[in-house]
């Protein structure tokens, strides 16, 4: 696995009980992942010859994280298969592009352009006529890399704040809410589709999702349909997160693409009959895919290292005490203010029941 994030650790234990051997590659050398995993390579996830040397010991290589050589990619499937392969890459791991394969592929998105400098950005900005959300086209998660522009004269401190990088300029829509799709794909075709989750966002970071999202009639099979769609476009091998918007007239938009497990469907570990870390691993390894059918509603929310007081963690019991709440940390060795550090999951008659829990329980872990 290219990356030993938590996306890599939860990735690594659905292996394991399927009987795989795992290797991860990242440059932390204490990352989430080494204690669950035989090999951990420490290295750049730039360093083309770090790839090649993670292939060499693996039967086949995967991610969990997009912003890795291209190059590398290449020189492991030399010698193993690379799902999702160099192609994915290319489209997805700078929004520009990912945008205008998007377009030029006729799925729908708001209106956006690339810009270079900080006229351009003024340009689109009074163009538009509406405030913008200005996203670098290379890196950045969880808010960062990106900021807003409410006024055409505020465009030269946005760029400065955005490091004078290529950005891209997308409008700001009217919202009705924001969901995600996950799709599974074997190299042979065969696909599965997760129901819909409904997320919610703050400070551009993901607070919590349900599973199955609350969606207006016929949304959830139009966003399955869209999402499946951009997977067998892309002739993905692996799984892919479809991020979308709803606007409040009705459209359905894509606003972005992650071919990895994804934030938003940690819940199918306590909904459905197969995780999406599973599910991964069934993609990437050319195995049969599982059932995507719900067990129960569930919902998820994140803990940010804001939870931890002067090193010290939130008191986990008072959570665990509720009924149908289950506790999932990382193994991050540092709290920070923003960092994910775990989630709390939960089931429930309905997606708004657990997500009931989950408020109950996230009280009682602040001091």
């Amino acid at each position: 696995i290219l990356g030993g994030g938590q996306l890599g650790r939860m990735t690594a234990l659905a292996a394991r009980s399927l009987g795989y051997r795992l290797a991860v590659l990242d440059p932390d050398p204490r990352c989430a992942a080494r204690p669950v995993v035989e090999t951990c390579l420490t290295a750049s996830f730039d360093d083309p010859a770090a790839a090649e040397e993670l292939a060499r010991v693996s039967d086949v290589v995967t991610l969990e994280i997009e912003k890795v050589s291209l190059e590398g990619l290449t020189r492991a499937a030399q010698l193993v298969p690379v799902r999702p392969g160099r192609a994915v890459l290319e489209v997805v791991n700078d929004r520009g592009r990912q945008k205008a394969w998007l377009k030029q592929n006729g799925f729908p998105m708001g209106p956006m352009e690339e810009v270079t400098s900080a006229e351009q950005l003024r340009a689109v900005a009074q163009r538009f006529g509406t405030g913008l959300f200005v996203k670098r086209t290379f890196g950045g998660y969880d808010g960062r890399g990106q900021a807003e522009l409410d006024r055409p004269e505020d465009a030269e401190r946005v760029w400065e704040l955005l490091g004078k990088a290529p950005c891209v300029a997308e409008e700001a829509l009217q919202l009705e809410l924001e969901l995600s799709v996950c799709v599974a794909r074997r190299p042979g075709g065969e696909t599965a589709v997760y129901p819909p989750a409904l997320n919610h966002h703050e400070e551009r970071i993901l607070a919590y999702s349900l599973l199955p999202g609350p969606l207006p009639t016929g949304m959830a099979a139009q966003a399955q349909e869209l999402a499946r769609a951009i997977a067998e476009r892309l002739s993905l091998e692996g799984i892919l997160t479809v991020e979308m918007f709803l606007t409040r007239d009705g459209r359905l938009l894509v606003n972005e693409l992650a071919p990895r497990p994804h934030n938003s469907y940690h819940a199918t570990e306590v909904a459905c009959l197969t995780s999406q870390f599973e599910q991964h691993v069934r993609a990437v390894c050319d195995l049969p895919l599982g059932s995507t059918e719900m067990m129960r509603p569930a919902a998820i929310m994140n803990l940010l290292g804001d939870l931890w007081v002067d090193d010290v963690p939130p008191p986990w019991e008072k959570a665990l005490a509720l009924p149908g709440v289950r506790l999932h940390l990382y193994g991050k060795h540092e709290a920070r203010p923003g960092r994910k550090m775990g989630h709390l999951s939960a089931v429930g008659t309905t997606a708004e029941d657990a997500l009931g829990r989950l408020h109950a329980a996230y009280a009682g872990l602040k001091r």
